[in-house]
């Protein structure tokens, strides 16, 4: 059964901040099989239950907005908890140059749509989270991207299925790169399917 996170999750930012170092260390630890790099500029953020509870937390405890801000992080946040039968993808383009982050970036429009994972023979189609529009009307595409892959039970047998290779695909016409899932992240993520 799928976690949900809710209010009833989130701990007083006092006892937060007694265990804070802890939790960044586990969660560090946690990450590393859940991140991929896919070409030169993008990564891809597998998302969890624990990835989103931490990253609420952190922003309560960074901004310090108190009770009135936690149902904004919660709107923000819990939908990207998968939900049993997906895997969930905050995909960024990290460039440190400015000027070639906004040349990649005025060429990415619809990037968004572009995104599959491929399981053997199968093509899982990213979904873009629908809480804004990511892709301008001059087609400048944001440098995060928001992301949902529903899975059948067949393709999450097929995930599972340690003979099949798991290859992350995007495929724009101005960033066509893929990359394929090590084994060690594939049974981590596949800690996120019911």
């Amino acid at each position: 059964m799928a976690k949900i996170l809710s209010r009833d999750d989130i701990m007083d930012m006092d006892a937060y901040t007694m265990e804070r170092a802890g939790r960044r260390s586990a969660i560090t630890a946690l990450k590393k099989n859940r991140r991929i790099g896919v070409g030169p500029d993008a990564t891809c953020y597998f998302e969890s239950y624990d990835t989103m509870w931490h990253q609420i937390h952190e922003m309560l405890y960074i901004e310090k907005g108190g009770e009135a801000q936690i149902e904004d992080e919660l709107s923000a946040y819990a939908p990207m908890v998968p939900n049993g039968r997906e895997l969930v993808v905050t995909l960024m383009f990290e460039v440190d140059d400015p000027d070639r982050r906004a040349t990649l970036l005025n060429g990415l429009g619809g990037v968004e749509e572009t995104v599959s994972i491929e399981v053997g023979g199968d093509v899982i189609k990213g979904v873009a989270e629908d809480d804004i529009d990511r892709t301008t009307a001059d087609g400048k595409a944001s440098a995060i991207q928001f992301l949902h892959f529903p899975f059948t039970d067949e393709q999450v047998a097929g995930f599972k299925n340690p003979e099949n290779r798991v290859v992350i695909v995007i495929d724009h016409e101005k960033y066509g790169h893929m990359a394929v899932m090590p084994t060690a992240m594939r049974e981590a993520l596949a800690q996120d399917f019911d």
